[in-house]
């Protein structure tokens, strides 16, 4: 079978990858899809750090500004959506660019993933939530820890939503999350992707681009946006979005303005943290680090690769 060729940038938070993309899509006439699981979103575009109109430079942006924040949003939906996106343009003759930050997402896509499979079971969840209210979100995660110990390692403990679905997958099929991935990926995929990865080697440096980006959101309006956001009564996924919940303590009179803030260059910090921890996992990825090396030499070094990319047969 013929492998679609992609190239996806890769990386933490602030490390430069809407650049480094833009400059790669320019290059070669490709088009860009984010693999981001909040720029979906139309209403939260500075929380997000969303590319604006001039950092774009013309270039088409897929998968950004598609949902209204109380629409749910995926794995699955973004598995779906980015096929789509991919035909459209390699119909147009061109070579799909992903850049992002959910590396599951690019990774579940990349390695065509499954999610067909009826393993979702409404009896079930509800017990897994009495389960929460009863013993907390603290014991969910232990009993993941349990059925699953390598599920549990990639998914934090905060985030209960996954750990509640990697129960549910569990609970109604007999077998963990990790082994269904593992027939998953055994499916083969039609794709080949180059990974180009930004990272820094001082994980100092790239904290603090991460408390100059929060504070430059602040200067660009990030409050009157996570106001109009709590005003919406119905949001889901879109609740996690980092630098929109971490105000709410603010906006209800329980924290001041420098607490949250600080508040959100940490939760920003940690994403980080996990984000590498993720992406180090794989070792297709090509990774730069813009601390030790010019930019300049970053990009041509990446203009190689995908030009001998691009060449090979698949």
């Amino acid at each position: 079978m013929k492998k679609i060729p992609l190239i996806a940038v890769v990386g933490p938070t602030a490390s430069g990858k809407t650049k480094l993309a833009v400059d790669i899509a320019k290059e070669f006439d490709f088009e860009i899809i984010s693999f981001d699981s909040m720029q979906v979103y139309k209403e939260i575009g500075i929380s997000t750090a969303k590319p604006t109109v001039d950092e774009m430079q013309g270039i088409p942006h897929h998968l950004i500004d598609c949902l209204s924040v109380d629409e749910s949003f995926s794995v699955a939906d973004f598995c779906s959506l980015a096929s789509q996106k991919v035909k459209e343009i390699e119909n147009k003759g061109k070579t799909p660019l992903f850049v992002g930050g959910t590396g599951l997402y690019i990774d579940s896509f990349v390695n065509n993933v499954d999610f067909s499979s009826p393993n979702k079971n409404d009896e079930i969840r509800e017990k897994i939530d009495k389960i929460e209210q009863e013993k907390g979100s603290d014991y969910l995660y232990e009993l993941l820890k349990e059925v699953d110990f390598k599920a549990a390692q990639t998914v934090h403990k905060n985030n209960v939503k996954r750990v509640k679905r990697a129960l549910e997958i569990f609970y109604c099929t007999g077998i963990n999350k990790t082994e269904q991935d593992k027939i998953a990926i055994e499916n083969e995929s039609p794709y080949k992707c180059l990974y180009l990865g930004l990272n820094f080697k001082l994980r100092e440096n790239l904290y603090n681009r991460i408390n100059l980006r929060v504070q430059k959101m602040l200067e660009n309006g990030l409050l009157e946006e996570a106001k109009n956001f709590f005003e919406n009564k119905n949001s889901k996924t879109s609740a996690q979005a980092i630098g929109i919940k971490e105000l709410k303590p603010y906006f209800d009179g329980e924290k001041s303005l420098d607490e949250c803030v600080e508040k959100i260059k940490q939760e920003s910090r940690r994403y980080a943290k996990r984000q590498i921890t993720w992406f180090k996992r794989n070792d297709k990825i090509n990774w730069f680090y813009p601390d030790e090396q010019d930019y300049d030499i970053i990009k041509q070094e990446c203009f190689k690769l995908i030009s001998n990319f691009l060449k090979e047969e698949y």
